[in-house]
């Protein structure tokens, strides 16, 4: 008996090391407070609510030309609030999301598109199964341009006859948007088994579903899943695309390819390179001195084992294209050493019926 009670005075003593101090951390540690961000800081950036900022993240992150989507606090005037502040109604925060987006790659209006489609705009007392003004949606214009487009959205969802209820998303000037604790962060993926059980029972995806149907998806060019990806590439122009892989040298569709037209990128169609050009470099892979749109290729520095090269991205896609090195000839002296598993090429003939008649001029004698 003896024994016994030493063993659960033991197992007693153990917990309490364990889970005392996690209970002190969860109550005093993850509601210190929040983190004001300088939107000026970022190229263009658009901020919504939508109820819970979990379930607002996912939809955006996954977009290509959006860099960071962050969980917050905005619209009210307490500084630095925390995440207690805020889920006890006693500011006039909202939870929100900060997205930051290339407009090159992304336009705002597209994502106005996908926002109205993660809520239930006819609710004025919270999201599903929150509620409380703190759950209420809003878009945050951040200028004129924005504001516009989101009055139009709204108008068009409105006479859209979706709803059988008045739209109340109301559209206000952004204020100053506060960072949430960094345990807010990515929650769906940090906590993914207690974010599923909360979503599933939340009632947003029967809404959306229900509401939606067919059309609950925006259909974006050059923004795919990783299983549509899969369905739509080869096993080689995923690897390349989308793992930066390399296709063998000599063994691939367009070392060789001496046709006129332009290579495009193979996941969103962005136009790339020119067979103007393209020359015979003796490398195996199909060699160009320049971009055809300067703009659709983004460089950054590839560290590796043998030193730094300069890897070369589509802008759009962000698919991996190859590298580019200074060894060409004139007149740039560059040598953008391409994947053909990342291009399609079109052929002169075919590029005014595939929406490519733009370049056609340069093909002319």
């Amino acid at each position: 008996m003896k024994l016994k009670w030493v063993l659960s005075a033991v197992v007693v003593v153990v917990l309490g090391i364990i889970f005392i101090p996690m209970g002190y951390k969860y109550v005093f540690e993850r509601s210190t407070g929040s983190e004001a961000v300088n939107a000026d800081e970022y190229e263009a950036v658009a901020t919504f609510a939508g109820g819970c900022f979990w379930c607002m993240e996912p939809p955006f992150e996954k977009l290509n030309g959006v860099s960071e989507v962050l969980s917050g606090y905005t619209g009210g005037d307490m500084e630095n609030p925390s995440y207690n502040d805020v889920s006890s109604g006693s500011t006039e925060h909202i939870e929100s999301v900060q997205v930051h987006y290339d407009p090159d790659v992304i336009s705002y209006e597209t994502l106005l598109e996908v926002f109205w489609r993660q809520i239930n705009p006819t609710d004025d007392g919270g999201q599903f199964v929150d509620r409380g003004y703190q759950y209420t949606t809003a878009i945050f214009y951040h200028d004129e341009e924005q504001k516009k487009a989101a009055e139009a959205s709204k108008e068009k969802l409105a006479e859209s006859g979706r709803f059988d209820k008045e739209i109340v998303t109301p559209i206000r000037e952004a204020k100053t948007f506060y960072k949430a604790e960094d345990y807010h962060q990515d929650y769906y993926k940090e906590n993914s088994v207690r974010y599923k059980i909360y979503r599933s029972n939340s009632g947003r995806d029967d809404y959306l579903e229900n509401t939606w149907g067919e059309d609950l998806k925006v259909e974006i060019p050059g923004n795919y899943s990783e299983e549509e990806l899969k369905e739509m590439l080869t096993d080689m122009q995923y690897k390349v695309t989308q793992e930066d892989g390399t296709e063998p040298a000599f063994d691939n569709a367009y070392w060789d390819n001496k046709e006129e037209g332009i290579y495009v990128d193979i996941v969103s169609g962005e136009p790339l390179f020119s067979s103007k050009d393209k020359y015979k470099s003796g490398t195996g892979w199909p060699s160009f001195t320049k971009p055809l749109v300067e703009e659709n290729v983004v460089t950054k520095p590839d560290p590796g084992l043998f030193g730094t090269r300069t890897e070369v991205r589509s802008k759009k896609a962000d698919s991996h294209l190859g590298h580019v090195f200074e060894d060409g000839p004139e007149p740039t002296g560059l040598r953008y050493c391409m994947n053909s598993a990342a291009l399609e090429f079109i052929p002169k003939e075919e590029m005014e019926e595939k929406g490519y008649g733009e370049f056609l001029d340069q093909f002319e004698e």
